[in-house]
């Protein structure tokens, strides 16, 4: 670290995904909405016989993640050309021979294979998988698997024909410590493990929550809510949960080097693992909750729907400001486009809500559970579950600040841009810098008191 020179201004450094990527996305997700909606008129337009009612089953809802992906990638390839990026790895000049190929290809195909059984062994023994929502995702990725095993050789043997470095890749390395081969890094097999335990454990959690929101909104009749503020209100936020639910299931399954989104690295840090892994189930289920969890913040309270009613003016305001906050929680997975994921690395976003700053989906998700849930107003009117509620509200609170911490130390020791990107919000960013003002003037106070010489703001150095 050193102090930043005054002769060289920062400047916010270009996005790795540009905006087009995530609104193409968006806007395919909103075509395939409207015909499913739109279904039963279709089916009488071109004559097809008998009654069809809406399309809102939970393979329409998969079918989505088709027209969602879709755009994104073509949006990717032919405006961003991100398969030209020198961060893919490949270089489309080398057009190796698949014979030359072939003795890579196959070590990681073993690799590949081995680590799919591992992960379907996983999904065998534990039981939450096997209950509730998890059994869509279950069938869907029994359903997936031949195909995939199929298709993973000619993917393989195709691009390790233009990879600059075949054996760069955790892949090879777990494949040919299986096979017995030399030369295998231990360290790159647990950067492939790290990237495949976020894939199988987010992936099923995802594809698990598609079906509900996407009938929701699928069978819903705006008109019918249009007057009544509450119910409009959760329509629209169901739809800006959809969209990001939609987009975030992509960016988990569609890891696709030659569109510069695969995962470079996984978390190394145990810390970010817990923080991510405690806000998911199973781990919540028994930890955040509305009964008797650990953290159970809703205790005997009704939400902002009961504490306002008979006050028409102010429910419209209360719920065009709960829609805002969602919308940003939406608008920072879309900017993600084709990358998003929980504990990667997959490049850097500055565009966006990220411009104002580095975690808009946690600040807007964290202020919208208090205005929403109000856990400060219960119906018991008992003041040990206001304190309650509020006391663990804030303790969810602090392990979404914990994430972000591990997930800023991750990306700090991985890429310099995010590091010059860091450094331009902390001084630039509309929310972060005035936050970052405040964090160092209690620093420096702190430091006062113990005689320490308050910390000046510094720099990050790139990596060596």
């Amino acid at each position: 670290m050193s102090e930043r020179s005054p002769s060289k201004p920062l400047t916010l450094p270009k996005s790795d995904v540009s905006a087009g990527v995530g609104l193409a996305g968006l806007l395919g997700l909103f075509v395939w909405i409207l015909f499913c909606r739109t279904f039963p008129a279709f089916a009488e337009m071109v004559g097809l016989e008998g009654e069809y009612g809406v399309l809102s089953g939970p393979y329409a809802a998969l079918t989505a993640m088709v027209f969602t992906a879709g755009p994104m990638a073509i949006w990717s390839l032919l405006v961003d050309r991100v398969h030209l990026r020198p961060s893919t790895g490949l270089d489309w000049s080398l057009s190796r021979s698949v014979n030359d190929a072939m003795p890579t290809a196959a070590v990681k195909i073993a690799g590949l294979w081995a680590t799919w059984v591992v992960l379907a062994g996983f999904y065998c023994l534990a039981r939450w998988y096997w209950d509730g929502s998890y059994l869509f995702a279950m069938e869907v990725l029994g359903f997936a698997i031949v195909p995939m095993v199929v298709l993973s050789v000619p993917y393989i043997i195709w691009l390790d024909r233009y990879m600059i470095d075949p054996r760069a890749d955790g892949t090879w390395h777990f494949g040919a410590m299986l096979v017995g081969r030399d030369q295998w890094d231990v360290d790159l097999i647990k950067k492939h493990w790290r990237a495949w335990a976020i894939k199988a454990f987010f992936g099923a959690f995802m594809i698990s929550i598609l079906p509900p929101g996407f009938a929701f909104i699928v069978e819903s009749n705006p008109a019918a809510i249009l007057s009544n503020p509450v119910e409009f209100g959760m329509l629209l936020i169901t739809l800006l949960f959809l969209i990001d639910v939609q987009i975030g299931t992509v960016g988990y399954l569609f890891t696709l080097r030659p569109l510069d989104a695969h995962i470079r690295s996984g978390n190394p840090f145990l810390g970010g693992w817990l923080a991510a892994l405690l806000c998911y189930p199973p781990f919540v289920w028994g930890i955040i909750g509305n009964n008797n969890q650990i953290l159970s913040y809703e205790a005997n309270v009704e939400g902002w729907g009961h504490w306002l009613a008979g006050n028409e003016p102010m429910l419209w305001a209360w719920a065009a400001w709960l829609i805002f906050l969602t919308a940003i929680y939406a608008w920072a997975t879309v900017a993600f486009g084709i990358r998003f994921s929980n504990l990667t690395y997959r490049g850097v976003l500055t565009n966006g809500p990220y411009r104002y700053t580095r975690h808009p989906a946690y600040l807007s998700k964290n202020l919208f559970w208090w205005c929403s849930v109000m856990p400060f107003l219960v119906t018991s009117g008992s003041p040990v579950d206001m304190i309650r509620n509020t006391f663990f509200l804030l303790i969810v609170n602090a392990i979404y600040y914990w994430r972000a911490r591990t997930e800023e130390a991750h990306l700090l020791a991985e890429d310099p841009k995010y590091r010059q990107y860091y450094d331009w919000m902390e001084a630039n960013g509309v929310i972060t810098a005035p936050l970052a003002r405040i964090k160092r003037r209690i620093g420096a106070r702190l430091s006062g008191r113990t005689g320490r010489a308050p910390e000046q703001p510094q720099a990050h150095e790139p990596a060596e």
